[in-house]
């Protein structure tokens, strides 16, 4: 028993329903339109926040001379006239802090661009520090 290709193709729109139809010209172009807008959006959107208030930090190295004092020497970059926050923990043996401090680092007179600035940290610790390390910075007002 064969069945003719029109017959086979009834019985299968009447099971599952007529076959859809294709996108007209016109509906393609539109949404080729939308999803080309929409990657240009989210581009300007990277590209805008890629100008974001930026500010970088790099330790330099630590002292921890004895149980009740510790030091840190680290460098922030960041714009000549902005105001950076950072915040520097000692930590113990069980990653406990023991000691916090946070510093400022505001606009640099006379310069311009990005600039480094350094910064020797002494700390009070409630016991032995083992590590003593930039926690965070940021710039104010973000």
């Amino acid at each position: 028993m064969t069945q003719t290709p029109g017959a086979a193709a009834s019985r299968y729109a009447q099971r599952y329903g007529a076959p859809r139809g294709r996108l007209s010209r016109r509906a393609a172009a539109v949404i080729a339109a939308v999803a080309l807008l929409v990657v240009i959006a989210g581009v300007a959107v990277f590209a805008w926040s890629g100008n974001a208030k930026t500010v970088t930090f790099r330790d330099v190295g630590f002292t921890t001379p004895d149980a009740w004092h510790a030091t840190e020497n680290f460098e922030v970059t960041k714009d000549a006239s902005q105001t950076a926050y950072c915040t520097v923990k000692a930590l113990d043996d069980s990653f406990g802090v023991v000691g916090w401090k946070q510093l400022t680092f505001g606009p640099t007179a006379g310069a311009s661009g990005n600039v480094t600035q350094t910064a020797n940290v002494a700390l009070r610790t409630e016991s032995q520090a083992v590590s003593v390390a930039i926690d965070s910075c940021w710039i104010a007002g973000t």
